[in-house]
């Protein structure tokens, strides 16, 4: 069994980084087999692209709650319009990128709250495998990474989404400018004892809670480990 305490449990969301619909499904039957209960799981892109919005209504069908990570990044009609086709597959929690701006933002989230109230919208920041060299050196932005991941949760917060993704690093910080109630969601979580893989800002799951996670965003050092 992964290595969590209940607290982390209650806060994991567990990213179904697979490649087929089989292997989603041995997954999540060991997890009710072995009464393992994240908070949620995760759908990226490559399952939703390749299995399709059914496979979303037969997790639902088997008791998990949804965080559907599409990372939307388009014009705020596009944008708009994504959300509400999305919003009508009563996921939990979807997304689109803070960098596309508060207009886009708030036509995203108005979207969201017409069709389906109860899916709670929130937008990346920078994405946890990015450094800050990368962010001088790839997109010539010289604000430091943690003002600039801030600037961009203030845009959410403003263009009345329900949080973002971000790094644990930034978490507090963004607690404290946008409110306790305003969601982190925080990828780039492992075991002090696994590979960083691809991410450069990670953390553990303790730690991170500490640092004011509300969801902890595991793939796999738990999909592996159960």
């Amino acid at each position: 069994m992964p290595k969590l305490n209940s607290e982390a449990l209650n806060k994991l969301i567990v990213a179904l980084d697979f490649s087929s619909k089989e292997e989603t499904f041995k997954f999540l039957k060991r997890c009710n087999d072995e009464s393992f209960s994240p908070a949620m799981v995760k759908i990226g892109m490559e399952l939703f692209y390749s299995e399709g919005p059914e496979m979303l209504r037969e997790i639902q069908d088997m008791g998990f709650k949804i965080f559907l990570d599409l990372k939307i990044h388009d014009i705020p009609n596009t944008t708009a319009s994504a959300l509400k086709a999305i919003a009508k597959l009563n996921v939990d929690i979807t997304n689109i990128h803070a960098f596309a701006g508060k207009a886009v933002m708030k036509a995203a989230a108005d979207a969201i709250k017409e069709v389906s109230p109860k899916t709670k919208l929130i937008a990346v920041t920078i994405l946890t495998s990015m450094s800050q060299d990368m962010l001088r050196d790839d997109l010539l932005i010289n604000t430091t990474l943690e003002d600039y991941v801030l600037k961009l949760a203030l845009n959410s917060k403003e263009a009345g989404l329900d949080g973002v993704v971000c790094s644990a690093h930034e978490a507090n910080l963004i607690k404290k400018q946008c409110g306790n109630n305003f969601l982190t969601v925080c990828p780039g979580i492992r075991f002090a004892d696994t590979n960083s893989d691809d991410q450069q800002r990670i953390m553990t799951p303790e730690k991170a809670i500490a640092s004011g996670a509300d969801y902890i965003v595991m793939g796999r050092a738990i999909t592996k480990a159960l």
